[in-house]
């Protein structure tokens, strides 16, 4: 009876496979698609490439890669994307997770961790284990990407919180030796490195392509969740809007987060006795116990033994 429904269970789950593969296949292709396929007609100078096509695992690769990216759409509707691209923001829109990308990896672990999750759970508890862990693991797998993205995210604005401090003395060094504000941002994005001057370097870029420094800073704003960095920003454009002079907003700024890392660090370095607490007293103490104590209670022993 169990094997009956083992079997049942891996039919069901083959069945569910293909018939994801075939609504990823039937889902139509979307308009970059359709212009790479027209573009790929034709060789470098125009001329119609070899009728013989591509090799075979490159076909195969090819129709993969399609498949997950269809698949990935499918399970990954308009809100979830919006979120992503949220996140990616956060993290810093790294080179290597473009959103397609991430997308094409929800769709990946989905089926691999569903179907590991189906047959280890059927070698570990049977078919119930087969029906329990299966889905828990390919949601688990759905999921895995965002977590990631999010840890990711949380970490670079940690480090964003860290170095906005430096990075508000260096512009407060540059306005007041007589530098505008953009030429102090580019003299930070071409002299300082990390996630802050990062950030700037992307603002800079944003002006250079027309759009105001006003709409890059609200951009800026949006790209982080330090509130930090979100009340200089406003600070700044509305110094830019009501025409207040923007050293005294830059060094009000600067001393104030340089105060809010001091009591940080001093927080930080309270915590330090209570957070040694307990590995003191189940790590250190039973040790200490034994070396003093050890020796008079084998004495002890011994005496009594006699």
């Amino acid at each position: 009876m169990g094997l009956l429904v083992v079997q049942i269970v891996a039919v069901l789950t083959a069945a569910a496979s293909v018939g994801m593969f075939v609504l990823a296949v039937a889902l139509p292709p979307t308009r970059g698609e359709r212009m790479m396929r027209t573009l790929g007609m034709f060789g470098a100078r125009g001329r119609l490439v070899d009728e013989r096509g591509p090799a075979l695992d490159q076909r195969l690769r090819a129709a993969t890669l399609a498949f997950f990216d269809r698949l990935g759409r499918a399970v990954t509707p308009a809100g979830a994307r919006v979120r992503l691209e949220r996140l990616l923001d956060y993290a810093g829109n790294p080179i290597d997770r473009p959103l397609d990308t991430v997308v094409r990896r929800r769709a990946q672990l989905l089926i691999g961790m569903g179907l590991a999750g189906v047959l280890g759970g059927a070698a570990l508890a049977g078919a119930p284990g087969a029906l329990l862990s299966g889905p828990s693991a390919a949601v688990l797998g759905l999921f895995l990407p965002d977590i990631a993205i999010h840890d990711l995210g949380s970490k670079r604005q940690r480090e964003l919180g860290q170095s906005l401090p430096d990075v508000l003395d260096a512009l407060v060094i540059g306005v007041e030796a007589g530098l505008g504000l953009d030429a102090a941002m580019a003299q930070v994005s071409a002299n300082l490195t990390g996630p802050m001057p990062a950030e700037i370097t992307r603002v800079l870029q944003e002006m250079k392509i027309g759009i105001s420094r006003t709409e890059a800073l609200r951009s800026l704003s949006a790209r982080t969740t330090v509130r930090e960095l979100q009340s200089f920003v406003t600070a700044v454009i509305q110094a830019g809007e009501l025409g207040v002079p923007i050293a005294g907003v830059l060094r009000e700024h600067a001393r104030d987060q340089r105060t809010k890392r001091r009591q940080k660090a001093e927080e930080l370095a309270q915590k330090v006795p209570v957070k040694l607490l307990f590995p003191v007293l189940f790590c250190l103490f039973p040790v200490i116990f034994v070396v003093i104590l050890g020796p008079g209670i084998l004495r002890l022993l011994d005496t009594l033994g006699r």
